[in-house]
């Protein structure tokens, strides 16, 4: 099976982190929300990895291919024409797809894809307001509409950003007519409008729910899937020094914590150094250092120095803030 990522977007709701890395290197609960996307589905035998990047593109390939071994490729979306412009970079692609959005974690039942391998999956969860999202209409276990950010609500199971094509060549196809025709929504070629070409040609989605869905494209979204994580099995402990640690927390390799109260739901990238704070509800990332400060709802980047402060705190890679 081919899995396809879409990776390309800016990640301005993160910055300033998407200053200096792109959206799916930033981390949650230890490592980057790529590597938990990628991690996820590696029991699913990746026949190939294709990657479409944009924005700093160039780390998320040199990432990918440093830890993945996986036969892969890396293509580039010069324009953001939409998600079905990306996806058509791969025009040549054959055979069963997964086409998954590269700014969010979705938990979904791999025993049911591979029980029923040629019907393709859209899958959804249910949402108070549909607005926000792509909406699926289902009529007899199948899905028969698809409507992009309905204005007036025509069905509350909102599209996840998870999709299985059984013939990526049929999907491809219909992105061939949309812009022969120049079907787009809001000036963007939208991946919802190219399987609804597909459905009224005949092919069979059914909705399957997920086990779970959270948003990494936003501070509030990261720490809200952070402490999703940490207290679902991402947790980590580590050695510390006259600490007090509140679970679930996250200690990556070679971090020190001295002198500090930590917990709840904190993650400590690699090498992070903590001494004499109060830290909660935060991402420091790896390299960072937090001396003599309290913080909470704070997302520190990497090599950062933060001395002092007592407030939430978002700063950048190679940041410094002192506040006395």
């Amino acid at each position: 099976m081919k899995v396809m990522i879409l990776t390309a977007g800016l990640g301005t709701r993160l910055r300033p982190h998407t200053y200096s890395k792109p959206k799916p290197l930033v981390s949650v609960a230890g490592k980057p929300v790529l590597a938990h996307i990628i991690d996820d589905l590696l029991d699913l035998q990746i026949d190939e990895l294709i990657c479409v990047t944009g924005y700093l593109g160039d780390q998320i390939e040199r990432y990918v291919r440093e830890r993945y071994t996986m036969p892969m490729r890396f293509l580039v979306q010069q324009e953001m024409r939409g998600q079905a412009d990306a996806i058509y970079l791969a025009k040549d692609a054959e055979g069963p797809m997964l086409v998954v959005f590269g700014d969010g974690l979705v938990g979904i039942d791999k025993d049911r894809l591979n029980a029923h391998p040629d019907e393709g999956v859209i899958y959804c969860q249910e949402v108070e307001d549909p607005s926000r999202f792509g909406v699926a209409v289902v009529k007899d276990d199948q899905i028969t509409r698809l409507v992009e950010k309905p204005s007036t609500p025509v069905s509350n199971l909102a599209v996840v950003g998870f999709y299985y094509v059984p013939e990526a060549r049929r999907l491809m196809d219909a992105i061939t007519h949309m812009m022969e025709h120049n079907i787009q929504t809001k000036g963007e070629y939208y991946l919802a409008d190219a399987l609804q070409i597909m459905i009224e040609r005949g092919e069979v989605f059914r909705a399957e729910t997920v086990s779970m869905w959270r948003d990494c494209g936003t501070i509030d979204a990261l720490l809200d899937t952070n402490r999703y994580l940490l207290a679902n099995g991402h947790s980590r402990d580590g050695a510390v020094e006259n600490s007090v640690i509140i679970p679930p927390v996250y200690l990556g390799p070679g971090a020190k914590v001295e002198n500090a109260v930590l917990g709840p739901h904190v993650s400590l990238g690699a090498g992070v150094v903590v001494r004499n704070a109060i830290i909660s509800d935060s991402i420091i990332n790896a390299g960072a250092q937090i001396e003599g400060a309290i913080l909470t709802g704070s997302v520190i980047g990497d090599k950062a120095a933060v001395t002092g402060a007592g407030q939430e705190l978002n700063i950048g890679d190679a940041s410094t803030s002192s506040i006395r």
